[in-house]
């Protein structure tokens, strides 16, 4: 099992000054992270969704084809997503995020290429394994390796920056189509993801805070303590150790209701919205909703996960995801009934979305966090590829839509009341050994801070004088 990298076990020279900085790097890795998650999109539903009507006209398939490849492809990408998790634990998010860009832009080429149903296939496998199964990944663990306690807010910013793509993205993306073609389309998408990303990658990113002698949420953080007054330790949960705790279960239930129902119901959103006579540029109006609430609900939900229960939160949640499709269900009839169910599911996934950082890294730890999250991202990106299917499936054998989206909203009924009675996991046995060693002599950290020293090269050595 690897160890945890301490300040004294950090080469710095391997970063020239970086340890004497005088600002947290983490504002630095915070805005990088977000364009990690925005450059995602080329491989998201909302992203995807709009080029549907291309793939079926230019290649002539049906719609239950172009689903059923979507589905198969969507969940073999998500196979691979422990393995990625494994990566990043093993030679840090840097490495394996530059892989990860390269290989999605190479597969948006390959998107521009595809001919027929086992190409369309693989462009769907290429497209949701390296965006958005494996870049996503990466860039929420960014943030979880730079921050703790500011974890919800700066969560908050990021995937804000993200609720903005899905406002503006699915336009963008017509209008390329319009423009250009929907092949060209794709590889301007591709060159986009990498004029973006691997400059940034190649020039500022950092992996750890304690590469450069800082720690999570800046150097002057001294560590809490806990209601004993002893120096609070980070949990160090294995995926082992994990997969025992009932809040690993309620998240993983939660993130694949929540990942197979969005993407169901966004995935088909045209045909949904015209068997209830909208006509389609609705689902435009919708998506702008959708993105805008969202960005707002992540910036308020943000500060609201660092101090509030993550639980009620969730509850919230998922509860907004029960009444926006009640309304898709029951009220959905004219344009400002599409504007109100866009804006109750964007609320909805902003309170979904910004728990997500902070209940992983604060309930489990760092030293695992990929092992931890790969496997719940297998489960998320899994779960988003059954729900288009689903629905095309119900459409067919039952003329409609209201069967499939009943049943949606009752699967999640018994998670709003797990989310209120399941409690936070206790610290593994490991961990807790260490809890009661830190009852001893304060660490580096905790004596930089009473002496108001920085705990860099600098401060270490005015320490030890």
């Amino acid at each position: 099992m690897p160890s945890r990298t301490s300040h004294a076990d950090v080469d710095l020279s391997r970063d020239p000054g970086a340890s004497d900085l005088p600002f947290f790097y983490g504002w630095v890795m915070l805005p990088i992270a977000m364009l990690g998650v925005i450059c995602t999109s080329p491989g998201q539903t909302f992203g995807i969704s709009v080029f549907n009507k291309a793939f079926t006209d230019s290649l002539g398939m049906s719609l239950t084809k172009l689903t059923g490849a979507y589905m198969v492809g969507t969940f073999l990408a998500s196979l691979a997503m422990p393995y990625v998790g494994r990566q990043m634990d093993r030679h840090g998010i840097r490495k394996t995020m530059t892989v990860v860009v390269v290989m999605f832009g190479l597969a948006c080429f390959w998107t521009s290429q595809v001919t027929g149903l086992y190409t369309l296939f693989l462009a769907f496998l290429f497209l949701r394994m390296f965006g958005q199964g494996a870049l996503t990944l990466l860039s929420a663990n960014t943030l979880s390796y730079w921050f703790n306690r500011r974890l919800g807010m700066v969560s908050g910013i990021a995937n804000a920056g993200m609720a903005g793509a899905v406002a503006f993205v699915p336009a963008l993306n017509l209008w390329l189509i319009g423009t250009v073609g929907w092949r060209w389309a794709y590889v301007i998408l591709g060159l986009a993801v990498w004029v973006i990303l691997l400059p940034l990658l190649a020039t500022l990113y950092r992996d750890r805070p304690e590469d450069i002698g800082q720690v999570p949420d800046g150097f002057e953080s001294a560590p809490r303590q806990d209601a004993d007054g002893k120096p609070e330790v980070e949990p160090d949960f294995t995926v082992g150790e994990a997969v025992r705790t009932g809040m690993f279960w309620l998240m993983a239930a939660s993130t694949a209701s929540w990942s197979m129902i969005g993407t169901a119901v966004l995935f088909n959103i045209i045909p949904i919205f015209e068997s209830r006579g909208l006509p389609a540029d609705q689902a435009g109006v919708m998506y702008t909703s959708l993105g805008l609430t969202q960005a707002g609900t992540l910036l308020i939900g943000g500060f609201l996960a660092d101090m509030l229960p993550l639980t009620w939160l969730l509850a919230a949640g998922v509860g907004g995801m029960i009444a926006s499709l009640g309304i898709l269900l029951w009220a959905v009839g004219g344009p400002w009934m599409a504007v109100v169910f866009g804006t109750v599911l964007g609320l909805s996934q902003g309170l979904i979305v910004v728990i997500g950082n902070p209940i992983w890294r604060r309930y489990y730890g760092r030293a695992h966090l990929g092992k931890i999250r790969g496997s719940l991202t297998t489960l998320m990106v899994a779960s988003s590829s059954v729900g288009p299917f689903l629905v095309g499936l119900a459409h067919e054998l039952l003329g409609g839509y209201d069967a499939i989206l009943l049943v949606f909203m009752l699967v999640q009924v018994p998670l709003v009341v797990a989310a209120l009675i399941v409690r936070p996991p206790e610290f593994p046995p490991k961990t807790r050994q260490m809890k009661s060693k830190s009852a001893g002599a304060p660490s580096r950290a905790t004596r930089c801070a009473a002496r108001g020293v920085r705990d860099t090269s600098a401060g270490r050595a005015q320490l030890r004088a």
